[in-house]
Protein backbone atom coordinates (compact mmCIF):
# COMPACT_ATOMS: atom_id res chain seq x y z
CA UNK A 1 0.00 0.00 0.00
CA UNK A 2 1.32 3.40 -0.92
CA UNK A 3 2.13 5.77 1.55
CA UNK A 4 1.45 9.01 -0.15
CA UNK A 5 -2.16 9.45 -2.41
CA UNK A 6 -2.64 9.20 -5.62
CA UNK A 7 -5.00 11.85 -6.93
CA UNK A 8 -8.56 10.52 -7.66
CA UNK A 9 -9.40 10.57 -11.84
CA UNK A 10 -12.47 12.84 -12.70
CA UNK A 11 -15.74 11.66 -13.72
CA UNK A 12 -14.91 12.98 -17.36
CA UNK A 13 -11.22 11.79 -17.82
CA UNK A 14 -11.65 10.26 -21.29
CA UNK A 15 -13.14 13.28 -22.68
CA UNK A 16 -9.77 15.30 -20.84
CA UNK A 17 -7.62 12.77 -22.21
CA UNK A 18 -9.14 13.01 -25.82
CA UNK A 19 -8.85 17.39 -25.53
CA UNK A 20 -5.90 16.68 -24.42
CA UNK A 21 -4.61 14.58 -27.76
CA UNK A 22 -5.92 17.27 -29.73
CA UNK A 23 -2.79 19.99 -29.37
CA UNK A 24 -0.68 17.01 -30.16
CA UNK A 25 1.90 18.44 -27.67
CA UNK A 26 3.13 15.49 -25.80
CA UNK A 27 6.25 14.91 -26.53
CA UNK A 28 7.12 17.79 -28.87
CA UNK A 29 10.33 19.62 -28.20
CA UNK A 30 10.70 22.29 -26.16
CA UNK A 31 9.87 25.92 -27.59
CA UNK A 32 10.73 29.43 -26.82
CA UNK A 33 7.55 30.74 -26.38
CA UNK A 34 6.86 28.21 -23.24
CA UNK A 35 9.73 28.48 -22.10
CA UNK A 36 10.04 32.15 -21.48
CA UNK A 37 7.00 31.60 -19.37
CA UNK A 38 8.21 29.40 -17.37
CA UNK A 39 10.78 31.63 -16.70
CA UNK A 40 8.72 34.53 -16.00
CA UNK A 41 7.29 32.17 -13.89
CA UNK A 42 10.38 31.56 -11.76
CA UNK A 43 11.99 34.84 -11.51
CA UNK A 44 8.16 36.69 -10.42
CA UNK A 45 7.95 33.63 -7.94
CA UNK A 46 11.80 33.53 -6.71
CA UNK A 47 11.38 29.58 -6.89
CA UNK A 48 14.04 27.55 -8.53
CA UNK A 49 11.48 25.05 -10.40
CA UNK A 50 8.84 26.07 -12.40
CA UNK A 51 7.44 24.26 -14.75
CA UNK A 52 4.51 23.59 -17.88
CA UNK A 53 2.71 20.26 -16.77
CA UNK A 54 0.80 18.02 -18.66
CA UNK A 55 -0.86 15.39 -16.75
CA UNK A 56 -1.61 12.46 -19.16
CA UNK A 57 -3.21 8.57 -18.76
CA UNK A 58 -0.01 6.91 -16.94
CA UNK A 59 2.00 10.01 -16.18
CA UNK A 60 2.73 13.76 -15.99
CA UNK A 61 5.09 15.15 -18.68
CA UNK A 62 6.55 18.80 -18.61
CA UNK A 63 6.50 20.68 -22.14
CA UNK A 64 8.83 23.18 -20.44
CA UNK A 65 11.22 23.20 -17.03
CA UNK A 66 13.63 25.38 -15.46
CA UNK A 67 15.73 24.46 -12.58
CA UNK A 68 14.42 20.17 -13.26
CA UNK A 69 16.25 17.80 -15.44
CA UNK A 70 13.38 15.11 -16.02
CA UNK A 71 11.03 15.48 -18.60
CA UNK A 72 8.41 13.17 -17.35
CA UNK A 73 7.29 11.79 -13.43
CA UNK A 74 4.48 8.74 -12.68
CA UNK A 75 0.76 10.08 -12.52
CA UNK A 76 0.22 8.80 -9.23
CA UNK A 77 3.46 11.11 -8.22
CA UNK A 78 2.05 14.35 -9.55
CA UNK A 79 1.48 17.02 -7.86
CA UNK A 80 -0.29 18.30 -10.96
CA UNK A 81 -2.78 15.71 -11.21
CA UNK A 82 -4.39 16.65 -8.02
CA UNK A 83 -3.98 20.41 -8.94
CA UNK A 84 -6.02 19.88 -12.00
CA UNK A 85 -9.33 18.63 -9.63
CA UNK A 86 -10.37 21.98 -9.61
CA UNK A 87 -10.14 25.52 -11.47
CA UNK A 88 -8.81 26.93 -8.71
CA UNK A 89 -4.92 27.61 -7.98
CA UNK A 90 -3.26 24.62 -5.51
CA UNK A 91 -0.98 26.07 -2.84
CA UNK A 92 0.59 24.03 -0.80
CA UNK A 93 3.01 26.02 1.86
CA UNK A 94 4.39 22.94 3.23
CA UNK A 95 4.29 19.55 1.20
CA UNK A 96 5.66 18.17 4.50
CA UNK A 97 2.47 19.39 6.94
CA UNK A 98 0.14 17.70 4.32
CA UNK A 99 -0.92 13.96 4.53
CA UNK A 100 -1.55 14.00 0.85
CA UNK A 101 1.90 14.53 -0.16
CA UNK A 102 4.20 14.00 2.86
CA UNK A 103 5.45 10.49 1.65
CA UNK A 104 5.55 11.23 -2.00
CA UNK A 105 8.61 10.14 -3.75
CA UNK A 106 8.85 13.50 -4.95
CA UNK A 107 8.72 15.06 -1.10
CA UNK A 108 11.11 12.71 0.51
CA UNK A 109 13.26 12.01 -2.56
CA UNK A 110 14.73 14.85 -5.02
CA UNK A 111 13.49 17.47 -6.28
CA UNK A 112 12.26 17.56 -2.16
CA UNK A 113 9.23 19.62 -3.03
CA UNK A 114 8.17 22.24 0.03
CA UNK A 115 6.26 24.56 -1.88
CA UNK A 116 4.05 23.79 -4.66
CA UNK A 117 1.72 26.74 -6.30
CA UNK A 118 0.15 24.93 -9.13
CA UNK A 119 -2.04 27.26 -11.79
CA UNK A 120 -4.47 24.65 -14.07
CA UNK A 121 -4.47 25.19 -17.64
CA UNK A 122 -8.26 25.14 -18.56
CA UNK A 123 -9.38 25.14 -22.25
CA UNK A 124 -12.22 27.15 -23.12
CA UNK A 125 -14.54 23.84 -22.92
CA UNK A 126 -13.38 23.66 -19.51
CA UNK A 127 -10.74 20.78 -19.52
CA UNK A 128 -7.64 20.97 -17.81
CA UNK A 129 -4.84 19.60 -19.52
CA UNK A 130 -1.58 20.53 -16.89
CA UNK A 131 -0.87 23.14 -14.40
CA UNK A 132 1.83 26.27 -14.69
CA UNK A 133 3.52 25.18 -11.67
CA UNK A 134 6.49 26.84 -9.60
CA UNK A 135 8.35 24.82 -6.35
CA UNK A 136 10.27 25.25 -4.43
CA UNK A 137 12.72 23.13 -1.66
CA UNK A 138 11.74 25.14 1.14
CA UNK A 139 8.38 26.09 2.86
CA UNK A 140 6.91 29.35 1.60
CA UNK A 141 3.83 31.48 0.04
CA UNK A 142 2.89 33.74 -2.62
CA UNK A 143 1.87 37.16 -2.04
CA UNK A 144 -1.27 38.64 -4.25
CA UNK A 145 0.43 40.35 -6.68
CA UNK A 146 2.52 37.15 -7.22
CA UNK A 147 -1.15 34.87 -7.69
CA UNK A 148 -2.42 37.71 -9.90
CA UNK A 149 0.89 36.87 -12.31
CA UNK A 150 0.62 32.91 -12.44
CA UNK A 151 -2.71 33.42 -13.19
CA UNK A 152 -1.92 35.41 -15.79
CA UNK A 153 0.71 33.27 -17.37
CA UNK A 154 -1.49 30.03 -17.01
CA UNK A 155 -4.16 31.93 -19.06
CA UNK A 156 -0.93 32.58 -22.11
CA UNK A 157 -0.47 29.02 -22.17
CA UNK A 158 -3.63 27.95 -22.54
CA UNK A 159 -4.06 30.73 -25.38
CA UNK A 160 -0.65 29.59 -26.80
CA UNK A 161 -2.26 26.27 -26.76
CA UNK A 162 -5.25 26.99 -28.22
CA UNK A 163 -3.48 28.92 -31.56
CA UNK A 164 -1.73 25.27 -32.00
CA UNK A 165 -4.76 23.32 -31.86
CA UNK A 166 -6.72 25.85 -35.09
CA UNK A 167 -3.53 25.83 -36.71
CA UNK A 168 -3.36 21.84 -36.70
CA UNK A 169 -7.22 21.94 -37.55
CA UNK A 170 -6.34 24.19 -40.34
CA UNK A 171 -3.39 22.24 -41.80
CA UNK A 172 -6.05 19.01 -41.54
CA UNK A 173 -8.72 21.23 -43.85
CA UNK A 174 -5.83 21.53 -46.20
CA UNK A 175 -4.67 17.84 -46.11
CA UNK A 176 -7.72 16.83 -47.06
CA UNK A 177 -8.60 18.94 -50.38
CA UNK A 178 -8.86 16.47 -53.25
CA UNK A 179 -5.98 15.75 -55.43
CA UNK A 180 -8.06 17.11 -58.28
CA UNK A 181 -7.67 20.45 -56.57
CA UNK A 182 -3.77 20.20 -57.10
CA UNK A 183 -2.90 20.72 -53.53
CA UNK A 184 -0.59 18.31 -51.96
CA UNK A 185 0.52 19.31 -48.42
CA UNK A 186 4.09 19.29 -47.83
CA UNK A 187 5.68 19.68 -44.20
CA UNK A 188 7.90 23.07 -43.80
CA UNK A 189 10.56 21.10 -41.99
CA UNK A 190 11.48 17.60 -43.12
CA UNK A 191 9.82 18.09 -46.46
CA UNK A 192 7.39 14.72 -46.66
CA UNK A 193 4.22 14.90 -48.03
CA UNK A 194 0.73 14.05 -47.07
CA UNK A 195 -1.04 11.26 -48.48
CA UNK A 196 -4.89 10.75 -48.72
CA UNK A 197 -5.01 8.30 -45.59
CA UNK A 198 -3.48 11.38 -43.56
CA UNK A 199 -0.10 9.32 -43.61
CA UNK A 200 3.71 11.39 -44.52
CA UNK A 201 6.02 10.08 -46.72
CA UNK A 202 8.80 11.35 -48.38
CA UNK A 203 7.70 12.73 -51.96
CA UNK A 204 9.87 10.07 -53.99
CA UNK A 205 8.01 7.45 -51.97
CA UNK A 206 4.64 8.93 -52.36
CA UNK A 207 5.18 9.49 -56.24
CA UNK A 208 6.10 5.91 -56.77
CA UNK A 209 2.91 4.56 -54.95
CA UNK A 210 0.84 6.67 -56.81
CA UNK A 211 1.97 7.36 -60.14
CA UNK A 212 3.75 5.23 -62.58
CA UNK A 213 6.50 7.43 -62.61
CA UNK A 214 9.68 6.09 -62.74
CA UNK A 215 13.15 8.16 -61.28
CA UNK A 216 16.48 8.63 -61.74
CA UNK A 217 18.92 9.99 -59.21
CA UNK A 218 21.57 13.58 -60.12
CA UNK A 219 23.26 16.18 -58.55
CA UNK A 220 22.09 19.71 -58.51
CA UNK A 221 24.14 22.34 -59.74
CA UNK A 222 23.50 23.99 -56.37
CA UNK A 223 24.74 21.14 -54.27
CA UNK A 224 27.44 20.37 -56.76
CA UNK A 225 28.83 23.72 -55.54
CA UNK A 226 28.30 23.39 -52.07
CA UNK A 227 29.10 19.50 -51.89
CA UNK A 228 31.62 19.17 -53.99
CA UNK A 229 33.36 22.29 -54.93
CA UNK A 230 36.31 20.15 -55.86
CA UNK A 231 34.30 18.04 -58.46
CA UNK A 232 32.97 21.53 -60.43
CA UNK A 233 36.86 23.04 -59.65
CA UNK A 234 37.26 19.79 -61.89
CA UNK A 235 35.06 20.08 -65.02
CA UNK A 236 36.08 23.75 -65.16
CA UNK A 237 39.32 23.05 -65.70
CA UNK A 238 39.25 19.92 -67.80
Amino acid sequence: MALYYSAKRAANEAERLQALAEYRVLGTRPEQCYDDITRIASITCGTPIALMSLVSDEKQWFKSTVGLEARETPRDWSFCAHAIADSEPMIIEDALNDTRFRHNPLVSGDPNIRLYAGFPLETPAEHRLGTLCVIDRKPGALSDAQLIVMKSLARQVVTLLELRRRSLRLLNSLSSITSSQQVLPICSYCRKVRDSEGDWDYLENYLSRTTSMGFSHGVCDHCLDEHFPEVVDALKTS
